[in-house]
């Protein structure tokens, strides 16, 4: 098997030489040699030998809510699902409510979804701008909770075997998981409880309300910074006189410190220089050495 068979019989649903960086909600960065879309677990069938087969490292992009893409195209097979790995099912077991989520579904939009039909304990999702996939490998979270908080498992697919991993696996700590960068998460099983439809929509307002009040738009990937322990990274990065620098095109949020801007038609090389230029200014200010929450591609991970 080549890259070429995975080109020819995917027809449409692989693309060569595709903007990847354009696709995170910095919109910038580079491309990646081919973009295979996933719309199925038909498809995943068909391609997945091929794309093992194709000899590239694969790069699994939900959202793109925590990921910087280096400038210029790289030797990368990415992937993206859409279709029916974006369906939300619900149904009773007792006192719990079980939630199947496709993994390319938005924390978001489900969180509104399962709010409005009086499914509670997820509304803090409302705030979090990325996939259940991602989610799922990050334990992403806010507003006093996490995925560890309702997950119960996870369906992957790791090289051509599909399995289903339980919460005891995953090994959830802040912002981490056992599952790897080459692991595709397909779904992702919640156990939530039923309740006041009005007190939860509420609640989801409450989130928003805060959010646009305390950080800011623009091109940005949420947090560029994990907390450290006792603290948070916002307050360094203040104290390290960091907020408002800019380097080329991308900005520290006057709004929030932990929040990079980055400009339209940016450069996701300024965006990584002022990531090590703050963590540089925090580590000799406070002697704390702040950890990215972000992945990268083309990128060495500090």
């Amino acid at each position: 098997m080549s890259l070429d068979e995975l080109i020819d019989v995917g027809g449409a649903r692989v693309k060569e030489h595709a903007p990847f960086g354009a696709r995170t909600t910095y919109r910038v960065g580079g491309a990646v040699r081919v973009l295979v879309t996933l719309a199925s677990l038909a498809d995943l069938d068909e391609l997945g030998p091929l794309m093992l087969g194709s000899g590239l490292e694969m790069f699994v992009l939900g959202n793109g809510s925590n990921v910087l893409v280096a400038d210029g195209e790289h030797e990368v097979l990415g992937v993206r699902l859409v279709g029916e790995f974006e369906e939300l099912r619900t149904r009773d077991e007792g006192d719990v409510v079980v939630v199947d989520a496709g993994a390319a579904l938005g924390l978001p939009v489900a969180a509104r979804r399962l709010a409005k039909s009086g499914v509670v304990g997820f509304e803090w999702a409302v705030g979090v701008p990325g996939s259940f996939g991602g989610a799922a490998v990050m334990n992403a979270g806010g507003h006093g909770s996490d995925m560890n908080e309702s997950l119960v498992s996870v369906t992957v697919w790791h090289d051509g075997v599909m399995r289903t991993w339980s919460k005891e696996l995953l090994d959830y700590g802040y912002r981490t998981s056992a599952l790897r960068s080459d692991d595709l998460v397909t779904s992702v099983r919640l156990h939530l409880r039923a309740g006041d439809s009005e007190a939860a929509q509420e609640r989801i307002r409450e989130i928003v309300r805060w959010r646009r009040e305390h950080q800011p738009g623009g091109a940005n990937a949420g947090s560029a910074f994990r907390n450290p322990d006792d603290d948070y990274a916002g307050r360094l990065i203040e104290a390290a006189g960091c907020k408002g620098l800019r380097i080329g095109t991308a900005v520290v949020s006057e709004k929030h410190a932990n929040f990079i801007i980055a400009d339209v038609d940016g450069r996701a090389n300024d965006v990584y220089e002022l990531l090590m230029t703050v963590r540089a200014r925090v580590l000799e200010s406070s002697g704390v050495e702040l950890v990215s929450e972000h992945r990268f591609l083309g990128f060495e991970s500090p």
